[in-house]
Parts: structure tokens; C-alpha cells; sequence
């Protein structure tokens, strides 16, 4: 066999290969027994026809076809690997020659990674917001545990705002009663924001018995997104009473015994979860920069396939769940079609550039991924998708995506390496360590390199 390659652009090749006939042989034998079991000559037991007999009866072109077509894959991938080539995706084949006895000539076309100059990234310099954590910052966190341990009675008023309300629900659209549109003993805080729009206005001022009719549109259910009647009465008014901001409290709430001693605490744990948001911030301003100093070409068929799959992704798993259309989910977000495509595309080229070049700096700087790192990896995925780690492992392992986690990995262990290098100062002007942090920035280095595309694309089978 022999192959050339021509590359077309930056992203895209053509393999030129030639096979002599001779070395067609296994896959012509092949093509016989297939056919052998394939079909019935009178005279001859099933799977003894001779060739010839085949030729005869059926023609040496189906023969030939059927051995070009187990061939093809063999020789294309012999070809990419004698190429050293990084192919995306399926290719574009064209026979150009088959000459029975003496030659198949054919052509590939295929995108190919583009090589990368990655330029010195040690300049990098982004600014980050500063921890800062105000006494109204632990207040606001002290209030909202303290409404945590809140308790309700019963009272004989009208409900105000903070009341929680036990109500029966009655909805009907054009008239008629939906019948998932009923509901009675339902809990409700007025000013939640939790259940229907309109609510809020329609209970507050009823006392227990009394019942209002408010127009809202459904958040869900067999009538979701359409305007409904809705009937609310209210079967009790209970008042919601904090406990007393004191010692007693801080011993209810937490493990401290002194009040003082909680708001250290709540202190403390605001800081930590600024310095992680601080973190995350000067990974993604550092991946910003360098996706700027670094000139990457997008292959437009990869591009094409990444915008499908983040739009397939979005319609039929994110807004299914939330019982949305991409119609419906557009005007909440008041966006137009338009914008969202324009949105969707950034997105997808954002996480294809980020790829390549995160890839290539895991080869520059010789990065691996160990067991231990994997693991953790893992955990933290199972954690985000809801499955236990046992579950999510296995069904990585079925769906053979080891790899793809794997490669996860690495690019954030390829990005820590480039924020560890770059100058990162807050917003008054300070220098940040990213090294205290170092436990928290192996998550969030991990999390800001998933920019990668919603799914790899590096099959190498061929298509007609």
C-alpha cells in the first residue's frame, strides 16, 4: 500500500491510497465465505459454492464491492497512522480507480487536529475580586440560619408577607379543571417565590376560610406554559417566630457555645467559599488570556457537530426535565432565536479551541494522570450528576469513557501549570497565591478546562 497526503486547510487533509490488488486477498476470501453463507446453488451443499460459480451466478462486480467495503477501514487506518495524523471524526471516501486484478485507488478526506504554536504564557496577568466579608455579609448568613430553626403557630389574622399558609389549589384552563391541576394541604411562605406567579398577591389578606381567583401561567404539568384560572383557598394562617439571636441559639444551631463564637465560624466559611469563587475566576480569566495569545483554527464539521450536540443537550435532557421547550425557555431568558445561536456558537468554539489547546500543552509539558487523581475526578463527577460513585464508575467504564475522563484530567492538570505561571492580583491591587488554595484548585482548574466540547469526535471508521 501506498498513501500521500495533501492538506487541504489548517483542519482538513486528503489521504491519496493505493492498494495493489494482491493485497486485497484476505478480504476477497472473506467476501466468498460471506456470500458462501449467504445464498443457495443447486448442486452445491451451502458454503461449498466455489468462486467461480459465484462469479458465475452472481456476478465478480458484487464480489468485489463486498471486498472493497471490508478493506476500506484497514487500509484508511494504516494510512492515518503511517501519516501520524490526529484525525476528528468519520471521513469522506471516493473510489477513484478499481481495476479487478491489478489496483484500488481511493481518497480520504478528514479534519484533522490542527497543529498548535503554544507562545510563552508566563506574562499572563488577570485581576480577580478581592475577599472581602462585611458584618452585613455574616449577619445575612447568621439570619438565614436562624430561619432555619424557625417555628410557626397558628393565628387568627389576616396572612401577611412571612406567613406560612396551608392552602388548597384548584386550577382550569379554559374552563376546565386540569386533572393534575388539584391540590389540597399545601405549605406555602408568602414572598417564597416558590410555587405560581400571582400567589403571592392573591393570599395575602385572606384569613383561614377564605379563598381568591388569580390568573397565572403554569410553571408545569399537562398544561405547562399555558394561562390557567387558578382558585387558592386557605385553610390556616401560621406565623413564623425566629428564635432569639443568642447563646441558647448558638447552641441549638451548631457545635459553639457562645454566639460570638458562630459568627467567627460563618465568617470563616464565607471567606473560604470567596477565596474558591476567587479561584475559579482566575482560572477562567487566565483560560480566557490564553485562548487569546494562542491562534487555533476550528474545523467547520466538528464545529457544525458540536453546536448540534449543546443543542440536542439543552432540548431533550436540560429543558425536558424542567418540562420547557427551547420556545418557551428562549422568552423566559429574553433572548431571540438568533441570539441564542449566536450564544450557542461562541459556546462550542470556546470549548473546541479550548480543547486543542489545553491537549497540546498536556503533551508540551509531559503531563500524566494517576490512579489517585483519577478517582477523585471521578467522585467529584458522580457528586455533580447525582449517582453514587460505584454507579457513575460503571456506567463510565460501559460507555467507554475512561478516556474522556482521563483527558479532563489532564487538561486541568495543563491548566493549573499556566495559572500557576501567570500574575494574578485582586481588585486592590494585591498578589494572590493560588498555592494556598491548592486543594480547592485542582476542582476548579478541572472544572474551568470542561469548556471541551459536550462530546469527543475521533471515530475512525469510514462512510461511503
Amino acid at each position: 500500500m501506498k498513501s500521500a497526503v495533501e492538506t487541504l486547510n489548517p483542519t482538513r487533509v486528503r489521504l491519496s491510497i493505493e492498494v495493489p490488488f494482491e493485497e486485497l486477498k484476505d478480504s476477497l476470501d472473506a467476501a466468498y465465505k460471506k456470500i458462501n453463507q449467504q445464498v443457495t446453488v443447486k448442486g452445491f451443499r451451502k458454503g461449498k459454492i466455489p468462486a467461480r460459480v459465484i462469479d458465475q451466478r452472481f456476478g465478480r462486480g458484487a464480489v468485489l464491492e463486498e471486498a472493497v467495503n471490508d478493506a476500506l477501514p484497514k487500509f484508511y487506518t494504516e494510512a492515518v497512522n503511517e501519516a501520524e495524523l490526529n484525525v476528528l471524526g468519520q471521513p469522506e471516501v471516493d473510489i477513484t480507480e478499481l481495476k479487478d486484478g491489478e489496483t484500488l485507488n481511493f481518497t480520504a478526506e478528514v479534519d484533522v487536529r490542527p497543529a498548535l504554536e503554544i507562545p510563552d504564557y508566563s506574562g499572563i496577568e488577570v485581576e480577580v475580586d478581592a475577599v472581602e466579608v462585611s458584618e452585613e455579609d455574616v449577619d445575612k448568613a447568621v439570619t438565614e440560619l436562624r430561619e432555619r430553626f424557625a417555628s410557626t403557630s397558628p393565628v387568627e389574622r389576616a396572612a401577611e408577607d412571612g406567613d406560612v399558609v396551608t392552602i388548597d389549589l384548584e386550577a382550569k384552563v379554559e374552563g376546565e379543571v386540569l386533572e393534575d391541576g388539584v391540590a389540597s394541604g399545601v405549605s406555602y411562605t408568602i414572598g417564597s417565590g416558590e410555587l405560581l406567579d400571582g400567589i403571592d398577591d392573591a393570599v395575602k389578606g385572606l384569613e383561614a376560610g377564605a379563598e381568591a381567583t388569580f390568573t397565572s401561567e403554569l410553571k408545569g404539568g399537562s398544561a405547562a406554559g399555558k394561562e390557567a384560572e387558578v382558585t387558592v383557598k386557605v385553610t390556616q394562617v401560621a406565623a413564623r417566630e425566629l428564635p432569639e439571636l443568642d447563646d441558647e441559639f448558638a447552641q441549638l444551631a451548631s457545635e459553639f457555645d457562645t454566639l460570638d463564637e458562630l459568627r467567627a465560624d460563618s465568617r470563616k466559611r464565607l471567606e473560604n467559599m470567596k477565596q474558591y469563587d476567587q479561584a475559579t475566576q482566575a482560572q477562567e480569566r487566565v483560560l480566557e488570556k490564553l485562548l487569546e495569545i494562542v491562534e487555533v483554527p476550528v474545523p467547520e464539521k466538528l464545529l457544525e457537530d458540536e453546536i448540534n450536540t449543546r443543542k440536542h443537550n439543552l432540548e431533550h435532557h436540560q429543558l425536558g426535565q424542567m418540562g420547557l421547550d427551547l420556545e418557551k425557555y428562549l422568552e423566559i431568558q429574553g433572548k431571540t432565536v438568533e441570539e441564542f445561536d449566536s450564544e450557542t456558537k461562541e459556546a462550542a468554539v470556546k470549548g473546541i479551541k479550548t480543547q486543542f489547546v489545553l491537549d497540546e500543552l498536556v503533551k508540551q509539558e509531559k503531563l500524566n494522570v494517576n490512579q489517585e487523581e483519577l478517582t477523585e475526578h471521578l467522585m467529584r463527577r458522580a457528586a455533580s450528576s447525582g449517582m453514587s460513585p460505584d454507579q457513575f464508575a460503571q456506567a463510565v467504564v460501559e460507555g467507554g469513557q475512561v478516556p474522556m475522563l482521563v483527558g479532563e484530567v489532564a487538561r486541568g492538570k495543563a491548566l493549573a501549570v499556566v495559572v500557576e505561571k501567570a500574575t494574578v492580583k485582586d481588585t486592590n491591587g494585591e498578589i494572590i497565591d493560588l498555592d494556598d488554595e491548592e486543594e480547592d484548585e485542582t476542582g476548579t482548574t478541572e472544572a474551568a478546562a470542561e469548556e471541551a466540547p459536550a462530546e469527543e469526535k475521533t471515530d475512525e471508521k469510514t462512510e461511503g
